[in-house]
């Protein structure tokens, strides 16, 4: 249970506060809800109370945790001769995981891979969602602007050619 307040990650959407708990009354059927705020691109979504297991919802990471992000960040990627179709499912299934670990490795992933061969309109969509899912949670934990985690990430992939 979580309570208004709370920093939660909501996996595939990125990590934003509870700003409320609403009962709602949709097609007859009465719940209650969490209405969270996510941090980057201002939207809100409402999550029922009942489905918090299901979807994954979670405490954001601790900042002791925000180090090894950085780590996962900075590492050379793992060679992955996989088809198109394998590498999308693969990382989408990271994504789905709520995971920022997992996360990051698919930003280091698609970043790298864009460098060197450039990204399908999939996989470039893939990117930018996966960026602003761990854009959310780093803002959230650490306390900065979500500039600060762009010119980082900017930094990263783009000195070293």
């Amino acid at each position: 249970m979580f309570n208004i307040g709370d920093k939660v990650v909501y996996p595939m959407h990125g990590a934003g506060i509870i700003e409320a708990i609403e009962e709602k009354e949709i097609l007859g059927d009465k719940k209650k809800y969490y209405v969270m705020n996510i941090a980057v691109g201002d939207m809100k979504v409402m999550i029922p109370l009942d489905n918090v297991q299901r979807v994954g919802l979670r405490d954001v990471i601790k900042k002791g945790s925000v180090n090894t992000v950085y780590q996962i960040l900075e590492s050379p990627d793992e060679a992955t001769n996989v088809n198109w179709n394998r590498r999308y499912r693969a990382n989408m299934d990271k994504i789905k995981s709520g995971n920022i670990f997992k996360v990051a490795e698919v930003v280091r992933s698609l970043l790298l891979r864009e460098r060197k061969k450039g990204l399908s309109t999939g996989e470039r969509r893939m990117l930018e969602s996966a960026k602003q899912i761990l854009m959310s949670e780093l803002v959230m934990v650490q306390g900065i602007d979500r500039n600060e985690v762009m010119s980082y990430l900017e930094k990263l992939f783009h000195h070293e050619a």
